[in-house]
């Protein structure tokens, strides 16, 4: 048997009535089974799946992650900022059909009379290989994408979103926000990134939505592979540190 200790804070914790509780589980036992057995016990958690992450000693882990006997295992809520809520989430799993109505419905209050959403869907042509990457996409020129796949550098692309989160706010005043990324296989006409915004009046939100997946695409290090038939190219342009100014100039620029 596997014993883990699981940690709950925030909303997870006010629900469970209980800041942690201990868990046998069996010999193989994931991450995603640590979340299972706390749901058996605390069946009111459940709903809140979709926006969970989780960290496996003091460290963010995947779903998928193998725990070992004495571990850790803490459940991450939403995190928030400003008096809104912000839902910064990599996804390894398809989005449902309704996803920017549930994520709306999440960050949504009395006072937001605007919420506006943005899915981006992969698509059959190609786009721009990625430095190093010409022969390979020239091999394949004229030829139909078939489907994408998506890597991260997933506590570093959390803290980048995090950090255009605070963006938005400090410059649009939006602090209701969702940032869904996908990782791994996404087919194609899939969504692989939805983005939903909701504030006050429609011109704050339709803003800081556009600057969320400007900002998400060239900065966070989340990689894109268009696959093909008989193989893969990486698409992508040097990552920027941080944002452009109002002229469009950034540090790389300098």
């Amino acid at each position: 048997m596997v014993n883990v200790r699981i940690r709950l804070f925030a909303v997870q914790r006010e629900l469970a009535g209980t800041r942690e509780l201990s868990v046998s589980l069996g010999d193989g036992a994931t991450v995603e089974d640590a979340w299972s057995a706390l749901v058996a016990a605390h069946p009111v958690l459940a709903p809140g799946r979709p926006s969970v992450r989780f960290a496996r000693n003091g460290a963010y882990a995947d779903a998928a992650t193998v725990l070992a006997d004495g571990d850790e295992v803490a459940m991450i809520p939403p995190v928030s900022g400003g008096s809104g809520v912000r839902l910064l989430e990599l996804r390894e799993t398809a989005f449902g059909p309704g996803i920017l109505e549930e994520l709306g419905a999440r960050l949504a209050d009395p006072g937001d009379g605007a919420v506006v959403g943005f899915l981006g869907r992969t698509r059959v042509t190609a786009g721009t290989p990625a430095p190093g990457q010409e022969a390979e996409a020239a091999r394949h020129a004229g030829r139909s994408v078939e489907s994408l796949s998506y890597e991260a550098h997933e506590t570093m692309a959390l803290d980048v979103l995090t950090t255009i989160a605070d963006e938005i706010e400090a410059r649009f005043g939006v602090t209701g926000l969702a940032i869904v990324h996908r990782l791994g296989d996404v087919p194609l006409g899939e969504a692989s990134i939805a983005i939903v915004t909701v504030a006050p009046h429609r011109d704050a939100a339709f803003e800081a939505a556009r600057y969320a997946i400007d900002e998400t695409k060239a900065r966070a290090p989340i990689w894109k592979a268009e696959r093909f038939a008989d193989g893969h190219v990486w698409i992508g342009a040097p990552a920027r540190t941080g944002p452009a100014d109002e002229h469009g100039r950034t540090r790389e620029d300098a």
